[in-house]
């Protein structure tokens, strides 16, 4: 299975034995309006779907990465085990089945993940069936196999001036012309470079072609044979440039803090502009 698939591809497998589909659906409150995920899933999800819960697996601290015991449970109670292929797809804004695919890289690192190009959206565009309601799965014992190598923190960054810092945030969070949604000072880490992470996909949600995505990080300087950590307002986006990285064949580690931490810190270096 490759690590982005169609719809088309989906819909030929759907209740396919051992193929999960997990809906990742998740919309931080960053502004956003108020939306209850769990809710719009039992509405419509595509047929055969689980609720994967980002929101619950979230600390809804600086550093939102849940402990391993927390998402092994989490997936267990999805029926998930070691002979499974995982789809991961979303309805929101921020992308963030590629979050999801962060987790369970770090946490099921055997489990083989894939993301639906262009999601829910896109399967709603297309006609495709929907069904409504929440099945309960047969709960299973999951074992995490955890690879937190790279994870970084906020010490790591401060002491690592080899990587490169990739922002996902918006040009305007990023360059401090925009207040930060959770007030906290403006701006951005030193040295780091911006790369909103809208601009991996193309207006109907899709991801942009190795091609294109290559050419995102060489015209915005960075160097894909270096060293490369990403980061955003709170560990969520930052996983958008690490899945591109990851579909050209590159590894990424992330910085889960992000701003969120950073800015938090009156010690930390900040700048604008």
């Amino acid at each position: 299975m490759q690590p982005l698939v169609s719809t088309a591809w989906l819909a030929d497998r759907i209740g396919t034995s051992g193929l999960v589909v997990l809906d990742a659906t998740f919309v931080p409150v960053q502004g956003d309006p108020p939306r209850d995920e769990a809710a719009e899933f039992a509405a419509a999800h595509i047929p055969g779907a689980r609720f994967l819960d980002l929101r619950a697996l979230s600390t809804g601290q600086a550093t939102s990465l849940p402990a391993a015991e927390k998402l092994a449970a989490r997936l267990g109670a999805l029926g998930l085990n070691d002979d499974v292929q995982v789809v991961l797809y979303d309805h929101s804004p921020h992308h963030t089945a590629a979050r999801a695919w962060w987790l369970l890289r770090r946490f099921a690192r055997a489990l083989p993940v894939a993301i639906l190009d262009g999601g829910f959206a896109k399967w709603q565009a297309e006609g495709r069936p929907v069904e409504a309601g929440v099945d309960q799965a047969t709960p299973t014992r999951f074992d995490a196999d955890p690879d937190l190598a790279p994870v970084r923190t906020k010490a790591m960054v401060l002491a690592d001036d080899s990587a490169q810092l990739v922002d996902a945030r918006s040009p305007a969070r990023f360059d401090g012309s925009e207040p930060d949604p959770r007030g906290l000072p403006s701006g951005n880490i030193p040295g780091s470079t911006n790369l909103h992470y809208a601009r991996f996909f193309h207006d109907d949600g899709t991801w942009r072609s190795p091609e294109e995505l290559a050419a995102l990080f060489a015209d915005a300087g960075v160097d894909l044979d270096r060293p490369i950590t990403t980061t955003c307002g709170s560990g969520i986006t930052a996983a958008i440039p690490a899945f591109a990285l990851h579909l050209l064949g590159r590894d990424a580690a992330l910085y889960d803090g992000s701003w969120t931490e950073w800015a938090a810190d009156p010690q930390t270096p900040k700048v604008t502009a």
